[in-house]
């Protein structure tokens, strides 16, 4: 019966040193990475991603404010057909920032208030265009939610 723990524990050993000259050669295998992290925070990292990310897209989305009436090309994929149809409307608020900034697009169809919420680096956004630029003193309008008519009408603003 001594014999019997002594092969065991060689099984055991055996196999340990199996295990690490597979994961030597593992990690031998794997490529280099593109760049070296060193000691960056968590946040610095996500905020590295995010900054690369922006800049693969190369979209050259215009400066958007809010107050603005903006025309957001939205691609619609119907079978195997995709095209963009335009969505006009003022920007009544802007959340969150980089890689997930969001905008809120207002309109009125047909007598009713209708809204959208666009991820501006979404590949669903075609383009963006400005059509007027929106003289406000607010950085949400959605007090424009309870006007109707002439009075959801915005200031232009000439300087921007």
């Amino acid at each position: 019966m001594a014999a019997e723990p002594k092969d065991m524990t060689d099984d055991i050993k055996e196999t340990t040193s199996d295990t690490t000259s597979t994961e030597a050669t593992a990690v031998a295998e794997k490529p280099a990475a593109k760049v070296s992290v060193g000691k960056l925070s968590a946040s610095q990292l996500i905020r590295a991603f995010e900054e690369e990310q922006i800049a693969k897209q190369a979209k050259d989305h215009p400066e958007i404010y809010v107050g603005d009436t903006v025309r957001v090309g939205v691609r619609i994929t119907e079978g195997n057909k995709e095209r963009t149809q335009p969505y006009e409307g003022v920007v009544i608020a802007k959340r969150h920032g980089g890689l997930n900034e969001t905008i809120t697009v207002r309109r009125i169809f047909q007598g009713v208030g209708v809204e959208r919420v666009f991820l501006i680096h979404s590949p669903q956004v075609a383009s963006i265009k400005v059509e007027r630029r929106g003289k406000v003193r607010r950085a949400k309008l959605f007090y424009l939610r309870d006007r109707v008519g002439k009075a959801t009408r915005v200031k232009q603003r000439f300087d921007r």
